[in-house]
């Protein structure tokens, strides 16, 4: 039972006006800009972007500003305030064989088809701190090579072939929505990877994790890596066709999973799917393996009882404003809640002396 407290408005206020004075710090430090946020910070940006499902990076910059940096008070926000948003309309399925790539690497083919692309990535450098960046003025950056702008066909479609990947369903049903709709169980293979994409990218990389560590027997490859921009097109019905309304940046991953056959599938190659709004490597390859994981029974695989095969316990527990919400509920008032609990404890501590000091007579 959750018990309404009245009063203490005034506290609240200074408390709402003592976290501006923090928010801002130290006034003889220049204020940060959200432009800045948006163009320096990209990556937290992106972050905020795909798990508050709302791809707009001065809106994430602005939530990231306000939050003071806290990811997920950020993500809280953006998803708050697109609730607010009308709706206009539903855009076409987006096509990343048309992705203009900056980046896109395979673990799985060295000379791919239309080259390996390694982008900007944190992957070969030393890990050390840089103390030049900070000095006054910026640092100077190599001049960044032009995105792949003519089409990059995916990597697994060669493997499509010769016959050795499982064929990937088609179907015209409309998704479920995430967003309007509560999550549901069993849910099928697109609401599973709404919440993944929704999830806690931390969740998810240790659900990943442990796949790998043989909690799942998921062996895998990346087939294939690829971030860039995408265009979204959505169908005008007075027009009769549909237009490009715009582009947006996203992460995809394809994994390549061996996969020794069941009584319904012959031995082949399985894949796992992962994309995320913008530029979000680690959490696409995490979603890629942990939806691979929870594939198990269409596969007609055994059931080896790994966290990450757990359709409930990964997708109940992969939201992190939920998580959040239901934690932090503990740090407000409970007082009525733990008087109930207190004289609960006193009077079985009362019978417990009294049948104590009888047995003793």
């Amino acid at each position: 039972m959750y018990v309404a407290v009245k009063g203490g408005e005034r506290a609240i206020d200074n408390a709402h006006a003592l976290l501006a004075e923090k928010r801002r710090g130290d006034t003889a430090v220049a204020e940060i800009g959200v432009d800045q946020i948006r163009e320096q910070l990209s990556l937290s940006v992106n972050r905020v972007m795909a798990e508050g499902s709302l791809f707009d990076p001065d809106l994430a910059a602005l939530a990231i500003k306000q939050a003071q940096g806290d990811l997920i008070e950020a993500i809280f926000l953006i998803r708050a305030y697109r609730t607010t948003l009308p709706r206009f309309g539903a855009s076409r399925p987006i096509n990343t064989a048309d992705m203009a790539c900056m980046r896109r690497v395979s673990a799985t083919f060295k000379d791919a088809p239309g080259g390996q692309v390694l982008g900007p990535t944190f992957d070969y450098t030393h890990r050390l701190l840089d103390f030049q960046l900070m000095a006054d003025g910026d640092v100077a950056a190599a001049e960044a090579a032009p995105p792949r702008t003519e089409p990059t066909p995916h990597i697994t479609s060669f493997l499509d072939t010769e016959g050795l990947i499982q064929q990937e369903t088609a179907s015209d049903e409309e998704p479920p929505d995430l967003t309007r709709e509560p999550l549901e169980l069993p849910a099928r293979r697109p609401l599973r990877l709404q919440s993944l994409t929704r999830g806690d990218e931390g969740f998810v990389l240790g659900m990943a994790y442990s796949t790998q560590r043989g909690y799942a027997r998921n062996h895998a490859f990346v087939g294939e890596l690829r971030i860039g921009t995408v265009a979204v097109e959505m169908d005008i019905p007075e027009l009769g066709f549909a237009i490009e309304i715009g582009e947006i940046e996203v992460s995809e991953c394809e994994t390549v999973n061996q996969f020794k056959g069941s009584k319904t599938e012959p031995p082949q190659f399985t894949r796992g799917y992962g994309l995320v709004f913008g530029q979000s490597e680690r959490k696409a390859i995490s979603m890629a393996l942990v939806d691979r994981a929870l594939r198990w029974k269409e596969l007609g695989e055994d059931d080896v009882g790994a966290p990450a095969q757990d359709e409930e316990f990964v997708l109940y527990h992969a939201d992190n404003i939920q998580a959040t919400g239901f934690l932090e509920h503990i740090k407000l008032p409970h007082y009525v809640d733990f008087q109930a609990e207190l004289e609960l404890v006193r009077k079985v501590r009362a019978e417990a002396e009294s049948s104590l000091q009888e047995a003793a007579e």
